[in-house]
């Protein structure tokens, strides 16, 4: 029987509980009573759920899993189909020393096939300072939330230093921000576009177009930029009076 009245505590867990300790204290207790772990999204969008399953069938723990939506099929809202997705790569925030990039490789071989590339964004939450880490003090750093315009400059920056023609800023990509909540908000445009576009709260994600079907573009065109939008019906009326022509 599982009831609320069985319920004995919850508490908030960071994301180095379940992943930096084998012996997660919580695991060790579900070999006597159920244990429950709430995360955003669906739980097999992280590989440290999938790492979690496998230490209970190593424990002989019974588990249930409870799917939930994610972005890797909400992205959907934006009219690109699912099926026509590459790899999904992850861009985390640059600092002074590290930087990055070999989520690029990833972006072009996904380009290269025509498909189109989910950018996945960096989230900092209760992060530490490399000075309080070194100190032992646990002083956390307030949160930050990487933006399509951050994203989108990353991605020119390195196209740039690797002179890679497939990229630029007049490649069209696509940023969300919220996506299925009441303001979720959606634009398509250029890079150098999304650069300087507000979206506002998080959280944010971002589609490096590939080739886009007509079928697609019917949906897409809803969110484009006024630059795209204007090109997109210009198409659209050249193509009608070609075919009126024959």
């Amino acid at each position: 029987e599982h009831s609320a009245t069985r319920m004995q505590r919850t508490e908030v867990a960071t994301r180095d509980d379940p992943v930096d300790h084998v012996h997660w204290p919580r695991l060790d207790e579900a070999t006597e009573k159920d244990v429950a772990l709430l995360v955003v999204g669906d739980p097999f969008g992280a590989t440290t759920h999938s790492d979690l399953v496998v230490r209970c069938k190593e424990k002989g723990i019974p588990c249930n899993i409870i799917h939930n939506s994610t972005i890797l099929s909400a992205i959907g809202a934006c009219g690109l189909q699912l099926y026509r997705y590459g790899q999904t790569v992850s861009l985390c925030f640059w600092t002074d020393t590290w930087r990055p990039d070999s989520w690029y490789e990833k972006i072009l071989e996904s380009k290269r096939l025509g498909l189109h590339a989910l950018c996945l964004l960096d989230i900092k939450v209760k992060e530490q300072s490399i000075e309080n880490m070194a100190r032992g003090r646990m002083i956390y750093e307030p949160p930050r939330f990487m933006t399509v315009s951050q994203a989108a400059e990353q991605v020119l920056e390195v196209a740039t230093n690797r002179s890679c023609s497939l990229i630029g800023p007049d490649t069209v990509a696509v940023g969300l921000a919220r996506v299925g909540c009441p303001d979720q908000l959606i634009v398509a445009g250029t890079l150098q576009e999304l650069v300087t576009t507000d979206f506002g709260e998080p959280l944010h994600s971002m589609v490096i177009c590939g080739d886009i079907h007509e079928a697609e573009e019917e949906h897409l065109s809803m969110y484009y930029t006024d630059s795209l939008k204007k090109a997109y019906e210009a198409r659209l009326e050249a193509e009608r009076a070609k075919h009126m022509m024959n």
